[in-house]
């Protein structure tokens, strides 16, 4: 499986369209661009395509409504609980920004993700 790798345009308009937000971050991840808050991915760069964790179904729903949206990641294995905003607001910061602000909404409200090789506290 062939990973389709960013370009620098395409990075530059991910970086723009994050939120500035206490506990948000942007990592590289296989040549392309993550969005994490407190750990958790809430939106990814896919060669040229943004896409965005929805956790309510209803605004999951509503997005894939929108013509232009897909499935986000490879084609053999799509990132489940993603979607793929339109190519067509590449153009439209405003447009992608308020999904992006959706999905961070979302992911926020879950626990902190321990950084990976440290251990959960024993409960006890």
């Amino acid at each position: 499986m062939q990973l389709a790798k960013a370009s620098d345009e395409a990075k530059a308009l991910f970086r723009s369209v994050i939120p500035d937000a206490p506990g948000v971050e942007v990592k590289p991840m296989f040549g392309n661009l993550g969005a994490f808050v407190n750990g958790n991915m809430f939106a990814g760069l896919f060669g040229d395509r943004i896409g965005v964790k929805l956790l309510d179904d209803e605004v999951r729903a509503e997005l894939a409504a929108i013509d232009g949206v897909g499935p986000f990641g490879p084609a053999e294995r799509p990132m489940g609980g993603y979607l793929s905003l339109p190519s067509a607001w590449a153009g439209q910061p405003a447009r992608l920004s308020e999904w992006v602000g959706r999905a961070l909404e979302g992911v926020a409200a879950l626990p902190p993700k321990a950084p990976k090789g440290s251990k959960a506290p024993k409960k006890g």
